[in-house]
């Protein structure tokens, strides 16, 4: 295969990716709304979701205006979660700038950058790479679509492979020194009371950025199932770009069977409990993996709350 044409495939399995999420496991209690003018608004359950449309980029939204347990309201225009930026257009940069983003982390791996481009953003705004493993999901997904070979295919993804592949990968988030280190970093610098609105992302927008949203708005007390709504709500952004990139594959020969890739391009309960459940068993709670395996302290999780609920 040429390389022009690998490189096709390549970009093509890079949009069927999907790694960003973040924990679960201690808290419950109240629904959120209040939405800004600007957002759209819509609402997959009881939750408002706060996406912001834009043409190159399906999964980008304020993380705030939940309720939590508390009795508070997480502020919104400080926080935002979204695939990768890399495809926007003129117009969606100006979009964007209009958010007034002092920080924009970058969790995809170099390999990911290569083929899919850095992000395109306002002036004076310049990604930071912050690296979350996907171990090696990216360049099994290359391997399985440049190969165009529907036996390759089905024994890389079939049988319940990639579902498996996908819990692991959760796992991961907690069991990674590495990774728990990258997702830190990003907590300590949203709590900095310095630091303007962050936004943060992976390729999808929904496994390693679905995790950090997980955790973020577990540690500022939102109830557990809105915040797993918020993690689902990842299906609802994706569904129809995914599935033009699936019947995309199939028209030009690439995959006889793209439902092989819808494992890995949704997010699924399944896929969260592998992670809380290994938090639980490596930490003992969800407070136990913010402060041993985060390793923040009391002060930085207090900035926090204060920041971000009012």
């Amino acid at each position: 295969m040429s390389r022009a044409r690998i490189r096709l495939a390549t970009a093509a399995a890079a949009a069927a990716l999907a790694i960003g999420t973040l924990p679960a496991s201690a808290y419950a209690a109240a629904p959120g709304a209040g939405v800004s003018a600007r957002h759209h608004q819509v609402q997959p359950q009881a939750e408002t979701i706060r996406q912001i449309p834009l043409q190159g980029a399906v999964n980008v939204r304020d993380l705030g205006g939940y309720r939590t347990w508390t009795g508070g309201k997480v502020r919104q225009g400080l926080v935002y979660r979204s695939d990768a930026l890399s495809k926007l257009t003129d117009a969606d940069v100006t979009t964007v700038s209009g958010l007034g983003l002092t920080k924009v982390v970058d969790f995809r791996i170099p390999m990911e950058l290569q083929y899919d481009g850095a992000d395109r953003l306002p002036s004076g705004l310049t990604a930071t790479s912050r690296p979350v493993s996907d171990l090696g999901l990216y360049g099994t997904l290359v391997g399985a679509i440049a190969s165009g070979d529907p036996v390759t295919q089905e024994q890389m993804l079939g049988g319940g492979r990639a579902e498996a592949y996908m819990r692991d990968i959760y796992r991961t988030f907690v069991t990674s020194p590495e990774n728990r280190a990258q997702f830190a970093a990003t907590l300590r610098e949203i709590a900095d009371d310095g630091q303007g609105p962050v936004l943060y992302h992976c390729t999808s927008g929904k496994d390693r950025t679905g995790w950090m949203s997980y955790v973020l708005l577990r540690l500022l007390a939102v109830p557990e199932d809105t915040a797993e709504r918020d993690y689902l709500a990842s299906n609802t952004f994706r569904a129809a770009y995914d599935a033009r990139l699936r019947a995309g594959l199939k028209q030009s020969g690439r995959m006889q069977n793209p439902d092989l890739l819808i494992p890995l391009q949704e997010v699924r309960q399944d896929y969260l409990d592998a992670a809380t459940a290994r938090m639980e068993a490596d930490y003992g709670s969800f407070y136990g993996y913010l402060t041993q395996g985060l390793g923040l302290d009391l002060r930085t999780l207090a900035k926090l709350q204060n920041k971000l609920v009012r």
